[in-house]
Protein backbone atom coordinates (compact mmCIF):
# COMPACT_ATOMS: atom_id res chain seq x y z
CA UNK A 1 0.00 0.00 0.00
CA UNK A 2 1.70 3.51 -1.08
CA UNK A 3 1.54 6.26 1.31
CA UNK A 4 -0.87 8.46 -0.27
CA UNK A 5 -3.28 5.25 0.08
CA UNK A 6 -2.58 5.02 4.05
CA UNK A 7 -3.01 8.51 4.53
CA UNK A 8 -6.64 8.96 2.84
CA UNK A 9 -7.65 5.57 4.86
CA UNK A 10 -6.51 7.17 7.82
CA UNK A 11 -8.27 10.35 7.25
CA UNK A 12 -11.59 8.48 6.75
CA UNK A 13 -11.07 6.63 10.11
CA UNK A 14 -10.17 9.74 12.13
CA UNK A 15 -13.31 11.38 10.48
CA UNK A 16 -15.56 8.23 11.20
CA UNK A 17 -14.30 7.83 14.72
CA UNK A 18 -15.24 11.85 15.20
CA UNK A 19 -18.74 11.63 13.73
CA UNK A 20 -19.36 8.38 16.42
CA UNK A 21 -18.18 10.42 19.07
CA UNK A 22 -19.85 13.43 18.01
CA UNK A 23 -23.50 11.22 17.84
CA UNK A 24 -22.46 9.25 20.61
CA UNK A 25 -22.49 12.10 23.14
CA UNK A 26 -24.89 15.07 22.59
CA UNK A 27 -24.66 18.52 24.30
CA UNK A 28 -27.08 18.63 27.51
CA UNK A 29 -30.00 20.25 26.85
CA UNK A 30 -30.63 23.48 28.63
CA UNK A 31 -32.90 22.80 32.07
CA UNK A 32 -36.64 24.01 31.63
CA UNK A 33 -37.09 27.54 33.32
CA UNK A 34 -39.16 26.45 36.85
CA UNK A 35 -42.51 27.86 36.75
CA UNK A 36 -41.99 29.21 40.75
CA UNK A 37 -40.33 31.63 42.02
CA UNK A 38 -39.86 32.49 45.97
CA UNK A 39 -39.49 35.45 47.16
CA UNK A 40 -38.30 37.08 51.24
CA UNK A 41 -38.54 40.70 52.30
CA UNK A 42 -37.12 42.02 56.29
CA UNK A 43 -37.37 45.53 56.90
CA UNK A 44 -36.75 47.91 60.23
CA UNK A 45 -39.71 51.20 60.78
CA UNK A 46 -39.76 53.39 63.12
CA UNK A 47 -43.71 52.94 64.20
CA UNK A 48 -45.77 49.96 62.28
CA UNK A 49 -48.94 51.80 61.37
CA UNK A 50 -51.91 49.67 60.07
CA UNK A 51 -54.49 51.44 58.07
CA UNK A 52 -53.37 54.56 59.95
CA UNK A 53 -53.44 53.48 63.75
CA UNK A 54 -49.89 52.54 65.29
CA UNK A 55 -49.67 48.80 66.50
CA UNK A 56 -46.43 49.17 68.24
CA UNK A 57 -47.18 52.34 70.86
CA UNK A 58 -45.72 54.43 68.27
CA UNK A 59 -42.37 52.33 68.89
CA UNK A 60 -40.45 50.71 66.07
CA UNK A 61 -41.34 47.32 64.01
CA UNK A 62 -39.44 44.38 62.46
CA UNK A 63 -41.28 43.49 59.73
CA UNK A 64 -40.37 40.03 57.10
CA UNK A 65 -41.76 37.62 55.11
CA UNK A 66 -41.80 35.55 52.08
CA UNK A 67 -44.10 35.07 48.86
CA UNK A 68 -44.27 31.97 46.64
CA UNK A 69 -45.21 32.65 43.00
CA UNK A 70 -45.86 29.79 40.24
CA UNK A 71 -45.78 31.64 36.27
CA UNK A 72 -50.13 30.71 36.37
CA UNK A 73 -50.62 33.59 38.71
CA UNK A 74 -51.52 32.09 41.89
CA UNK A 75 -49.52 32.85 44.83
CA UNK A 76 -49.60 32.47 48.50
CA UNK A 77 -47.37 33.85 51.40
CA UNK A 78 -46.85 34.85 55.24
CA UNK A 79 -45.67 38.30 56.95
CA UNK A 80 -44.80 39.30 60.61
CA UNK A 81 -44.60 41.94 62.67
CA UNK A 82 -44.25 42.73 66.27
CA UNK A 83 -47.02 44.30 68.16
CA UNK A 84 -48.00 45.68 71.13
CA UNK A 85 -49.07 43.17 73.30
CA UNK A 86 -51.41 45.30 75.38
CA UNK A 87 -53.30 46.45 72.53
CA UNK A 88 -53.41 42.76 71.41
CA UNK A 89 -54.61 40.27 74.34
CA UNK A 90 -51.09 39.44 75.24
CA UNK A 91 -49.51 38.70 71.82
CA UNK A 92 -46.47 40.27 70.48
CA UNK A 93 -46.51 39.05 66.96
CA UNK A 94 -48.70 39.69 64.22
CA UNK A 95 -48.73 36.44 61.50
CA UNK A 96 -50.31 37.38 58.14
CA UNK A 97 -51.05 34.47 55.98
CA UNK A 98 -52.44 34.98 52.42
CA UNK A 99 -53.24 33.80 49.03
CA UNK A 100 -54.82 34.53 45.52
CA UNK A 101 -53.98 35.59 42.24
CA UNK A 102 -53.21 37.87 40.01
CA UNK A 103 -52.33 38.78 36.29
CA UNK A 104 -51.42 41.33 34.17
CA UNK A 105 -52.43 42.82 31.06
CA UNK A 106 -50.20 45.63 29.58
CA UNK A 107 -50.80 48.81 31.81
CA UNK A 108 -53.65 46.78 33.54
CA UNK A 109 -53.28 44.51 36.88
CA UNK A 110 -56.06 42.69 38.75
CA UNK A 111 -55.54 40.64 41.85
CA UNK A 112 -58.06 39.09 43.95
CA UNK A 113 -57.60 36.76 47.31
CA UNK A 114 -57.78 36.46 51.02
CA UNK A 115 -56.01 37.09 54.00
CA UNK A 116 -56.20 36.22 57.71
CA UNK A 117 -54.80 37.92 60.45
CA UNK A 118 -53.29 35.35 63.47
CA UNK A 119 -51.85 36.72 66.65
CA UNK A 120 -50.44 33.89 68.67
CA UNK A 121 -51.32 33.84 72.81
CA UNK A 122 -54.36 34.92 72.94
CA UNK A 123 -57.63 33.70 73.07
CA UNK A 124 -57.08 32.33 77.06
CA UNK A 125 -60.30 31.96 79.42
CA UNK A 126 -59.35 35.66 80.72
CA UNK A 127 -59.00 37.49 77.12
CA UNK A 128 -60.23 36.22 73.92
CA UNK A 129 -59.14 35.31 70.86
CA UNK A 130 -58.35 38.14 68.37
CA UNK A 131 -58.04 37.67 64.33
CA UNK A 132 -59.45 38.69 61.48
CA UNK A 133 -60.09 37.39 58.28
CA UNK A 134 -60.53 39.49 54.32
CA UNK A 135 -61.92 38.61 51.19
CA UNK A 136 -59.99 41.66 48.74
CA UNK A 137 -59.82 42.25 45.00
CA UNK A 138 -57.88 44.94 43.87
CA UNK A 139 -56.87 46.50 40.37
CA UNK A 140 -53.81 48.31 39.35
CA UNK A 141 -53.11 50.79 36.00
CA UNK A 142 -49.86 52.32 35.93
CA UNK A 143 -48.55 53.58 38.79
CA UNK A 144 -52.13 53.75 40.23
CA UNK A 145 -53.74 50.95 42.84
CA UNK A 146 -57.38 50.78 43.96
CA UNK A 147 -58.27 47.24 46.78
CA UNK A 148 -61.19 46.34 48.26
CA UNK A 149 -61.48 44.39 51.41
CA UNK A 150 -64.24 43.36 52.98
CA UNK A 151 -64.05 41.31 56.35
CA UNK A 152 -65.91 37.69 56.35
CA UNK A 153 -65.06 37.35 60.23
CA UNK A 154 -65.67 39.78 63.69
CA UNK A 155 -63.12 42.98 62.77
CA UNK A 156 -60.45 41.76 65.02
CA UNK A 157 -62.65 39.80 67.26
CA UNK A 158 -65.20 42.68 68.04
CA UNK A 159 -68.45 41.38 68.58
CA UNK A 160 -71.14 42.17 65.67
CA UNK A 161 -68.39 43.93 63.24
CA UNK A 162 -68.58 41.07 60.28
CA UNK A 163 -68.54 43.28 57.10
CA UNK A 164 -66.29 45.81 58.20
CA UNK A 165 -64.87 47.15 55.07
CA UNK A 166 -61.44 48.93 53.40
CA UNK A 167 -61.35 50.98 50.38
CA UNK A 168 -56.97 51.98 49.54
CA UNK A 169 -56.33 54.03 46.72
CA UNK A 170 -52.80 53.58 45.73
CA UNK A 171 -50.07 55.61 43.70
CA UNK A 172 -46.22 54.93 43.37
CA UNK A 173 -43.81 56.21 40.85
CA UNK A 174 -39.92 56.01 39.81
CA UNK A 175 -38.32 59.15 39.29
CA UNK A 176 -35.06 57.72 38.48
CA UNK A 177 -31.92 57.12 39.97
CA UNK A 178 -32.91 55.42 42.67
CA UNK A 179 -35.47 57.59 43.52
CA UNK A 180 -38.93 57.04 44.29
CA UNK A 181 -42.35 58.68 45.00
CA UNK A 182 -45.50 57.08 46.64
CA UNK A 183 -48.91 57.96 47.96
CA UNK A 184 -51.95 56.40 49.69
CA UNK A 185 -55.53 57.28 51.11
CA UNK A 186 -57.46 54.21 53.09
CA UNK A 187 -61.09 54.52 54.35
CA UNK A 188 -61.79 52.21 56.93
CA UNK A 189 -65.58 51.15 57.93
CA UNK A 190 -66.36 50.07 61.56
CA UNK A 191 -69.72 48.08 62.47
CA UNK A 192 -70.74 46.28 65.70
CA UNK A 193 -68.45 46.81 68.46
CA UNK A 194 -65.02 47.91 65.85
CA UNK A 195 -67.01 51.51 66.06
CA UNK A 196 -64.07 53.43 67.50
CA UNK A 197 -64.14 55.76 71.12
CA UNK A 198 -61.87 58.91 70.20
CA UNK A 199 -59.79 60.54 72.46
CA UNK A 200 -62.29 63.25 73.20
CA UNK A 201 -65.03 60.15 73.94
CA UNK A 202 -67.25 60.93 70.54
CA UNK A 203 -67.53 57.46 68.35
CA UNK A 204 -67.04 57.26 64.57
CA UNK A 205 -67.83 54.27 62.48
CA UNK A 206 -65.12 55.34 59.88
CA UNK A 207 -61.06 56.50 59.80
CA UNK A 208 -59.67 58.27 56.65
CA UNK A 209 -55.84 57.55 56.62
CA UNK A 210 -53.57 59.33 54.39
CA UNK A 211 -50.06 58.85 53.31
CA UNK A 212 -47.13 60.48 51.18
CA UNK A 213 -43.95 59.67 51.13
CA UNK A 214 -40.79 59.27 49.20
CA UNK A 215 -38.21 56.09 48.55
CA UNK A 216 -34.25 56.35 47.56
CA UNK A 217 -32.94 52.66 46.48
CA UNK A 218 -28.94 52.06 47.20
CA UNK A 219 -27.41 48.65 46.79
CA UNK A 220 -30.77 46.55 46.97
CA UNK A 221 -31.66 48.06 50.59
CA UNK A 222 -34.86 50.62 50.01
CA UNK A 223 -34.51 53.76 52.24
CA UNK A 224 -38.02 55.21 53.36
CA UNK A 225 -39.79 58.31 54.68
CA UNK A 226 -43.77 59.30 54.83
CA UNK A 227 -45.88 61.40 56.66
CA UNK A 228 -48.53 59.50 57.94
CA UNK A 229 -52.04 60.31 59.60
CA UNK A 230 -55.77 59.76 60.30
CA UNK A 231 -58.86 61.94 60.62
CA UNK A 232 -59.06 60.18 64.35
CA UNK A 233 -57.98 60.81 68.22
CA UNK A 234 -57.53 56.94 69.04
CA UNK A 235 -55.89 55.46 72.00
CA UNK A 236 -55.57 51.90 73.17
CA UNK A 237 -53.52 49.12 75.01
CA UNK A 238 -50.18 50.71 76.53
CA UNK A 239 -50.55 54.00 74.81
CA UNK A 240 -54.03 54.54 76.44
CA UNK A 241 -51.47 54.67 80.25
CA UNK A 242 -50.80 58.75 79.32
CA UNK A 243 -53.62 59.04 76.65
CA UNK A 244 -51.21 58.90 73.51
CA UNK A 245 -52.73 59.39 70.24
CA UNK A 246 -51.87 56.45 68.13
CA UNK A 247 -53.58 57.81 64.92
CA UNK A 248 -52.01 61.11 64.91
CA UNK A 249 -50.19 62.64 62.22
CA UNK A 250 -46.37 61.14 62.11
CA UNK A 251 -42.99 60.88 59.93
CA UNK A 252 -42.31 57.20 59.83
CA UNK A 253 -38.91 55.87 58.52
CA UNK A 254 -37.70 52.62 57.34
CA UNK A 255 -35.09 50.33 56.24
CA UNK A 256 -35.92 47.50 53.96
CA UNK A 257 -34.61 44.65 51.57
CA UNK A 258 -36.35 42.02 49.15
CA UNK A 259 -34.58 39.38 48.06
Amino acid sequence: MNVRHSTLIAALALGTATAFAQTAAPAAPAAAASPWAVTGNAGLFSDYRFRGISQTAAKPAFQGGFDVGHASGFYAGNWNSNVDSDFYNGANLEMDFYGGFKATAGDFGFDVGAIYYYYPGTGTVRLPKIDNTELYIGGSWGPLTAKYSYAVSDFFAATDSKGSSYLDFGFSYDVGNGFGVNAHVGYQTLKGLAVITQINGATADSITDYKIGATYTIDGFVLGGAFVGTNRDYTAGTAAINGKNLSGNTFVVSVSKSF
